[in-house]
């Protein structure tokens, strides 16, 4: 819009986002390829008004987000109830990267015991560095003011976030140009 001397208020963008965001998130993620076969778990918290919740986070070895969910516990009925809801939507892996959480044992052993889970605190490195953006983010917003405002963006955010920034540092020039005119056009 800037191109075209088109001045937007930034409350108008906000708007736009939480009417139509859902909405493209749901779009990118029909349109974008079979995740890979190996998914990186990790959880980090997040203070939404001095109250610690749970930001729970599905990257494939690509280091697309798959899933997020926010939840005020850190136990194994929540990585179950997480892990329930990554499967529903994108099948069952081949492996599982973990941390050294015990809930994510226990939730793997009744969902999916055919899966190999690795459970390592050096392996999940992928699922670590995708928490970068949401603290920057958050960092920008102020903090989120609640649960709900979170799930509603930080979703919206992952996947615009997955299409808008390809890895440049493993892309040509050429290349590059025609990733971000593919998400343009998307």
């Amino acid at each position: 819009m800037a191109e075209r001397s088109v001045i937007v208020l930034y409350e108008s963008i906000q708007v736009w986002c939480q009417r139509f965001g859902t909405q493209i998130a749901a779009k990118i993620r029909r349109d974008r390829p079979a995740p890979a076969d190996k998914w990186h778990l990790d959880e980090v918290v997040i203070s939404i008004r001095g109250r610690k919740h749970w930001l729970w986070r599905a990257v494939d070895a690509n280091g697309d987000v798959l899933e997020i969910l926010l939840q005020s516990r850190r136990d194994a009925h929540a990585a179950k109830r997480f892990l329930n809801k990554l499967m529903k939507r994108w099948g069952v892996p081949r492996v599982l990267v973990t941390n050294k959480l015990r809930s994510y044992g226990a939730a793997v052993r009744d969902l999916c015991p055919s899966v190999d889970h690795r459970s390592h605190k050096g392996l999940n490195n992928q699922s670590e560095a995708s928490h970068r953006h949401t603290r920057r983010r958050e960092k920008t917003m102020g903090r989120f003011k609640s649960p709900r405002q979170a799930q509603n963006f930080l979703p919206v955010h992952d996947q615009t976030t997955n299409i808008f920034r390809p890895k440049r540092h493993s892309l040509s020039t050429k290349s590059y140009r025609q990733s971000r005119a593919d998400a343009f056009s998307l």
